[in-house]
């Protein structure tokens, strides 16, 4: 296989397989909203069976002792065809793992990330496996939603290490702590909506922008952010109160504007940049979004379709903000000129790895290569 086969069938492959994780998030929205989770509640299979259709006796039983309860036929079909797509993507991941080592001076990048991906993807399946057999424990099934979205980042950087883009300027660099700081509280503000939904309180609070009438209600945030407890209940065994549920959504609907101003003044500077100005504008506008489906969310009570478009559009702020550190920080790792109206990885010919063996190939080949260097097969 010659080497321009190799690096177009790793791009499918990766692109393929980060645009299956992005789907996979959003239907483990749909599984956890539709209350699926438990809807065949062994693991890896359904009643010990690889599909419904062979545990529809298990599963009728189960649905006429308990007509409103967790199992039924459509829940236990949600909850597998989850399962059937998260093994697809862990197969993927083997195969990107496999080729980025293989073929890893082909493709000009170190596999370490591929397979730091598989290891992630194992852990990932691991915790689906624990939400289920810990019967949704609020603490495991947010870990699990974590898992997910550091997997989506990975396979994001992956992803765009391989898209073809304008050259990053050296005064641009200077954005990148920003940037990082920007996706860290992006992944707590993830991680705070996720306790939301495994405690089911985004309802807790239905007026804005006060919650009960107050800028600040009653609330027991000891018992609402308490981690080693089953779902619905404290440590002590006790239902959870409504003061709890009250304190987990206040938590994560007023931190919410603190992400927002940050990832929106961060967004409209880099609008100026044109390798950053994609990744910008799409923070923008779901930025926009995440506001009008969270506030549809309130004020409509919970409808279906928006929950997991809100879910969604968190992922999809998690694309963004990745893109963005992975060009600023692949772009630092070449190096920098000291002209600010340069691009920062502007390079000579002698100084791009591997770019006299082109020459020196019969066949003309690349051997190696920088992928945003004017002149080569990756250049923006």
């Amino acid at each position: 296989m010659t080497f321009p086969k190799i690096e177009k069938r790793y791009r499918r492959l990766v692109f393929l397989t980060w645009f299956l994780t992005l789907d996979l998030i959003m239907f483990g929205a749909f599984v956890r909203l539709t209350d699926s989770g438990l809807g065949c509640p062994d693991w890896p299979g359904c009643y010990g069976q690889l599909s419904p259709v062979g545990a529809a006796h298990h599963i009728r039983e189960a649905f006429e002792a308990m007509p409103h309860g967790p199992v039924s036929f459509t829940k236990a079909w949600i909850e597998m065809v989850h399962r059937y797509v998260g093994a697809l993507l862990g197969m993927l991941i083997i195969g990107i793992s496999w080729i980025a080592w293989r073929h890893r001076k082909v493709l000009g990048h170190s596999p370490a990330l591929a397979i730091a991906t598989l290891v992630a993807v194992c852990l990932q399946g691991a915790f689906g496996a624990w939400t289920v057999t810990m019967k949704l424990m609020p603490l495991i099934v947010t870990a699990h939603l974590l898992g997910g979205i550091t997997l989506l980042m990975m396979m994001t950087w992956l992803a765009a290490r391989e898209k073809r883009h304008a050259p990053v300027l050296v005064e641009e660099i200077r954005w990148r702590p920003w940037a990082v700081a920007g996706l860290v509280l992006l992944f707590v503000q993830i991680a705070l909506g996720g306790w939301v939904s495994t405690n089911y309180a985004a309802l807790a609070c239905m007026d804005f922008p006060t919650c009960h009438g107050s800028w600040i209600p009653s609330m027991d945030l000891h018992s609402g952010f308490s981690l080693l407890r089953a779902l619905g209940e404290l440590p002590s065994g006790e239902v959870i109160s409504q003061d709890a549920l009250t304190g987990i959504h206040w938590v994560h609907r007023n931190f919410a504007f603190f992400v927002f101003i940050w990832l929106g003044t961060l967004a409209g500077l880099m609008l100026r940049s044109a390798a950053l100005r994609g990744p910008a504008r799409l923070i923008i506008a779901l930025l926009a979004a995440q506001l009008l489906t969270g506030l549809t969310t309130i004020f409509f009570e919970w409808p279906l379709a928006v929950a997991v478009l809100h879910n969604g559009g968190a992922a999809g702020l998690v694309l963004a903000c990745t893109t963005v550190c992975a060009r600023l920080y692949d772009v630092s790792k070449q190096g920098v000129t000291h002209d600010n109206t340069q691009p920062a990885i502007a390079k000579s010919a002698a100084a791009v790895p591997c770019a006299d063996q082109a020459a020196r190939d019969p066949a003309g080949r690349v051997l190696c290569r920088d992928r945003h260097v004017p002149g080569h097969s990756g250049a923006a």
